[in-house]
């Protein structure tokens, strides 16, 4: 266990490293939000795998020298990108097999690797109570249409499932918010986010010890909010922005982790970006996923090994 730890550890370092990154350039508005959105598989991938493709440009390799040491994997044919791990932590005297540097640090690993396995064990227990209890209260939630329910026992309209997701609406909404409300959460259906929610949930258990891997999970959550209010607004005439802006405030009481919530998000800053939305021209949309993809490649290569 205390192995597994080990690289846990160093994936949740460069995790964090690659969380900040998606926090700052969340902050340039004239990004698109499903473009941010996007962006969090970067610190996701992270977080999970820690073998990754070498490259002279990684952002890595300003630390290579310094902070981080850069073991290979595999490599294939000489020339060619090898296959690395990052090691944040350097513990190690070796790493095949893994073995630390003295036996003090072995031993502050094995109780790390141990409190740790309890503590992610407990959170993810904790986390299938929740979706299994919130599930339970939404049984004599009443059919409409479709997938289309009704409940008083939801505050705010949201998708609920994953296999056969269901749109569960309050039993008091107004039919005329109906297909503001619908649209919004056919999106959050296509894009597979409830999935996309239990997998982000899975990450913060097992990195419970990193309090940025919460921080990333609240961000997370809004900007998938606000990605998918972009995906309404590119569809809808600018003349229906404030009927669907009254419809989000409306419905902004409710909050919840494994549903998508149609308003689960910063009202306020939902309401702004959907108030000031411009489509994207195809030559500026090609320039920004250019650049997306830039960073891409910058934030998951590994610096090139000795």
């Amino acid at each position: 266990m205390d192995r597994i730890f080990y690289w846990v550890l160093n994936a949740s370092i460069l995790g964090a490293a690659a969380g900040l990154i998606v926090l700052l350039l969340r902050l340039i508005r004239a990004l698109p939000r499903l473009g941010v959105y996007l962006l969090w598989l970067l610190p996701l991938i992270r977080l999970w795998i820690p073998v990754g493709l070498s490259n002279k440009y990684s952002l890595l390799s300003l630390l290579s020298r310094v902070a981080t040491k850069t073991i290979v994997v595999w490599e294939p044919v000489p020339g060619l990108p090898q296959w690395t791990v990052t090691n944040s932590i350097q513990a190690a005297q070796s790493y095949r097999p893994l073995v630390y540097k003295t036996d003090l640090l072995a031993g502050i690993f094995r109780v790390a690797g141990a409190v740790w396995a309890i503590v992610a064990a407990a959170a993810l227990l904790c986390a299938v109570l929740l979706y299994i209890f919130t599930k339970s209260a939404l049984k004599d939630a009443q059919h409409v249409e479709g997938n289309i329910y009704r409940s008083d026992r939801v505050l705010t309209p949201a998708v609920y499932g994953i296999l056969r997701p269901k749109i569960i609406l309050p039993a008091t909404l107004a039919d005329a918010d109906l297909p503001y409300i619908l649209a919004h959460e056919r999106i959050h259906i296509r894009r597979c986010d409830n999935l996309w929610r239990v997998i982000a949930i899975v990450t913060a258990c097992l990195h419970w010890f990193n309090p940025l891997a919460w921080v990333f999970l609240k961000y997370f959550f809004a900007d998938m909010e606000l990605a998918c209010d972009a995906g309404v607004l590119k569809k809808l005439p600018d003349a229906e922005r404030k009927a669907f802006a009254a419809t989000l405030l409306s419905c902004a009481a409710g909050k919840t982790y494994y549903a998508s919530a149609f308003g689960g998000a910063k009202t306020r800053l939902r309401i702004e970006n959907i108030l000031s939305y411009k489509k994207l021209s195809v030559a500026s949309a090609i320039c920004f996923a250019a650049l997306l993809v830039a960073i891409a490649v910058t934030i998951i290569t590994n610096a090139t090994g000795g």
